[in-house]
């Protein structure tokens, strides 16, 4: 299983001085020339910076639900290997990966090129993606094993977009399926999701990923 999280907007400064060691980062063997590019085109110098895991860097809605360190050794051990962030600086990233504080919005230019290639040849048997559209627009995966997050208010019946805090269900989602039970379709997240959630799991169509869709009660 592959979760897909975005970053957060508000972010943590690192905590140790080092050089941005772009090699070192996940999928550097096809992505460092296209992440030294983008940080020259930015103005992002590698020097001695503040450096920290993503986890560590991402702080806010999502991954306060997350809420990381926190989870038990083998829940922490599959989201240092299930999920990958997706970054406006960085591409993609796994929780581990050491880097800066940034600011910089996701171009599609940047990386709709790149990521592709990169992640296309994953393993994986189902994927959940919990990003943003600014950020699912850099990489759409297999329609027939991914499964879209939408997450809606209801009130006396009527659905509206939630926005910021969707981020919140979103991470409340991660966080269980770090602790349930291995996952191998999308019918299995929906059961789970069902377990924490009122929610729906909706079959794919015209090339398009089924969409889970959590329904949270308006306050």
């Amino acid at each position: 299983m592959l979760i897909l999280l975005p970053p957060s907007e508000g972010k943590s400064q690192g905590a140790s001085e080092h050089s941005l060691d772009l090699d070192s980062l996940s999928f550097g063997a096809t992505l460092t020339s296209k992440r030294r590019e983008v940080l020259e085109r930015y103005g992002w110098e590698i020097s001695e910076v503040p450096l920290g895991a993503a986890i560590e860097i991402y702080t806010r809605v999502l991954y306060q639900a997350l809420s990381y360190n926190s989870l038990s050794p083998t829940a922490k051990s599959r989201a240092d290997s299930q999920i990958l962030i997706f970054s406006a600086l960085f591409g993609v990233l796994r929780l581990t990966d050491q880097i800066p504080y940034y600011k910089l919005k996701m171009k599609s230019a940047d990386w709709s090129g790149e990521l592709p290639q990169t992640l296309d040849d994953l393993e994986r048997e189902l994927i959940v993606d919990c990003r943003s559209s600014t950020y699912s627009t850099v990489w759409r995966p297999d329609p027939a094993i991914t499964v879209q997050v939408k997450v809606f208010q209801v009130k006396e019946g009527k659905r509206s977009v939630i926005t910021h805090m969707s981020k919140k269900f979103r991470g409340e989602l991660t966080r269980a399926l770090l602790q349930g039970k291995p996952l191998k379709n999308p019918q299995e997240l929906g059961v789970l999701a069902q377990k924490a959630f009122n929610s729906e799991l909706l079959n794919p169509s015209e090339g398009q990923p089924y969409q889970l869709n959590l329904l949270i009660p308006a306050p």
